[in-house]
């Protein structure tokens, strides 16, 4: 669309899709469930940290929290970078720079459809673990692409591959970490998760654009790269429990006066 009608017309058609999806929304008329009665005694502080505390307090879930904060801030480290280093420094137009990051799209829905059947034959863990580790090398590639052809052909490779281990990763990743949640803290660590994400990866782009000031765009996107190849040492590679059993012993009692126990539930 750029090539053709211009970045004013794909910007207006882009911003009119948030419009229809709004609209689409409004049509939902399912009601909502009675929200559950709140504990009286609990502050607003320990309400706002306890997402973080539940995180921390158990070892498989800090290990992925950690893993998740160094992977997506390397990852954003390179998306400002990209388009600048491909169509300044490599001179690919408009259309090649949208066809290195859309095409590598599809291998992401591929992951995401293997995932299921990846884990039904290897098992939950080994695809974590497995897709955890495929997901990183990928953004070494990126910093020695070179013009023409074979350069795009690197880049679509390489963000073919991240996304497709990433989209075996991540169902892998989501059921882990509810399974090893307790429904009464499941969005209070979900909210959490997302702030810290959110709050993170600004400062990894920031890092990123300071970075370009003194060095290479190809300097920084090896650094990107070597930093997303670290992240796989912080995967939760000693074996543990996922389940409830697993709740950290701190929360136990915060749990019991949040959620019935099954003497309390009815039936």
């Amino acid at each position: 669309m750029i090539s053709v009608a211009g970045a004013t017309a794909t910007l207006v058609t882009d911003g009119t899709s948030f419009l229809l999806s709004a609209l689409a929304v409004s049509f939902m008329r399912d009601p909502e469930p009675e929200p559950p009665r709140r504990s009286l005694q609990r502050t607003s502080h320990a309400e706002f940290v306890s997402g973080w505390h539940y995180i921390f307090s158990h070892q498989g879930l800090r290990a992925l929290f950690y893993n998740a904060m160094l992977f997506g801030g390397t990852v954003m480290m390179t998306a400002p970078l990209l388009a600048v280093f491909m169509m300044r420094d490599l001179g690919f137009g408009p259309f090649d720079y949208t066809l290195a990051l859309g095409i590598p799209c599809l291998g992401g829905v591929a992951g995401s459809w293997l995932s299921p059947q990846l884990t039904a034959r290897f098992g939950q863990r080994a695809v974590l673990l497995g897709s955890g580790i495929m997901r990183t090398p990928w953004m070494l590639v990126l910093p020695f692409a070179v013009t023409g052809v074979p350069g795009l052909a690197m880049i679509v490779a390489a963000e073919t591959g991240l996304l497709l281990a990433a989209g075996v990763f991540n169902p892998s990743f989501s059921t882990y970490r509810m399974n090893a949640t307790h429904d009464g803290f499941m969005s209070r660590v979900t909210t959490s998760w997302s702030v810290s994400s959110k709050s993170v990866q600004p400062v990894f782009i920031l890092v990123s654009g300071l970075l370009v000031e003194v060095i290479s765009i190809r300097a920084v996107l090896l650094i990107a790269g070597v930093g997303c190849l670290a992240s796989a040492t912080l995967l939760p590679w000693r074996h543990e429990s996922a389940g409830h059993d697993s709740v950290p012993g701190a929360f136990t009692a915060a749990i019991g006066s949040d959620t019935p126990t099954a003497a309390q539930e009815p039936g």
